[in-house]
């Protein structure tokens, strides 16, 4: 067993993946393409975790174990647990510097970028939509602009939203 490629690997799949079992798929791909894993072992370490107490994305540190032993249980600890640490190191070093004016317009510009995005898809599934006409477009806009005013959780307006939908479309 060579210990930097498993450790890539481990470290990416914990990297692009949003926690808990996230990161099975980047796993499964990559380790069962160099043919140093299973699927059995995937099962077994899947169950594991499931079973074990504590975070649900420990399952890999049982997959690191059941593919390479206990070199494998510490590659995939270290692996999982350094994404949450380089946030930690991120965040204490944006607090340094989150009130200089330069931070502060690329936050604010960085959170334009990200509306302009959300309203460029919301249009294409929209526009896509076989059923879109005037009426979804207007629950989408007023659903839009009450969440625009952050005065209503976003539950409430997708409840609301829900209800619209419902009373609007009634046969």
């Amino acid at each position: 067993m060579n210990p930097l490629p498993i450790s890539w690997i481990f470290l990416k799949a914990s990297l692009f993946s949003s926690g808990g079992t996230g990161n099975l798929p980047s796993l499964h791909a990559d380790l069962l393409a160099l043919h140093q894993a299973t699927d059995r072992q995937f099962a077994e370490a899947l169950t594991i975790g499931q079973i074990a107490p504590g975070p649900n994305g420990l399952w890999s540190v049982s997959l690191g174990y059941l593919t390479f032993g206990w070199p494998g249980a510490i590659i995939a600890l270290i692996a999982v647990t350094l994404p949450p640490l380089l946030v930690l190191v991120v965040e204490r070093l944006y607090r340094r510097v989150e009130s200089h004016p330069a931070v502060e317009g690329f936050v604010r510009g960085l959170s334009l970028a990200i509306v302009g995005v959300f309203v460029i898809v919301m249009a294409r599934l929209l526009v896509s939509s076989e059923s879109t006409d005037l009426r979804a477009l207007l629950i989408a806009l007023i659903a839009a602009a009450l969440a625009a005013t952050r005065r209503i959780p976003i539950v409430v307006l997708i409840l609301l939203a829900g209800l619209a939908g419902t009373l609007l479309y009634r046969p």
